[in-house]
């Protein structure tokens, strides 16, 4: 896992929770990395895991929830650091879409090792869009938490369901219907 997604995850929950609880959830996991994290760096996903159970434990917010907050801030991260990535679309549906074939190219072209889902579209009209997420380490309510601050980007609203296919949440269907145009 690329070492951005650690290096904002734990200024999230210093600002969030101050630097205390990050030195807490640190010693906690018994990190190989030590929690010296560097944003270009690679990173064992075990130690993202570590990291929010710990932080789980601590808040007694559901790691679920948890990635919603992430994925919400680290929506804003990506909008700051690479606006003509998010600016060249014209709408929520068309960036959602594109998640395969366009947004997650250019992720690797900056992070070539990047291990990242996959979005199957299956189902695209101007108001619904329905994507298959795959992915063996069953983040999908930090795509949840994207996709949500990709319509409030947009100053527009969405009904977002999900049902997991998978029970463990490797696999995961959206169905996403847009509530104002």
């Amino acid at each position: 896992m690329k070492g951005i997604v650690f290096t904002e995850f734990l200024e999230l929950v210093e600002d969030k929770f101050g630097l205390e609880v990050v030195d807490k959830i640190i010693q906690q996991s018994n990190l190989p990395s030590q929690g010296a994290y560097t944003a270009i760096g690679t990173y064992e996903f075990s130690e993202m895991l570590g990291l929010l159970k710990h932080l789980s434990e601590h808040t007694q917010l559901s790691i679920d929830d948890l990635l919603l907050t992430y994925a919400e801030h680290f929506f804003s991260v990506l909008a700051g650091s690479y606006p003509d990535l998010v600016n060249q679309y014209n709408d929520p549906l068309e960036m959602l879409s594109s998640i395969e074939n366009h947004i997650h190219v250019e992720v690797r072209k900056i992070y070539p090792d990047a291990e990242l889902p996959t979005f199957e579209v299956l189902e695209k009209t101007d108001s619904k869009l329905v994507m298959i997420y795959k992915s063996s380490r069953a983040m999908y309510s930090f795509g949840l938490g994207l996709m949500r601050k990709t319509f409030e980007h947009f100053n527009t609203t969405a009904d977002i369901t999900l049902e997991k296919l998978k029970s463990d949440g490797t696999e995961v269907k959206f169905s996403i219907i847009m509530t104002n145009e």
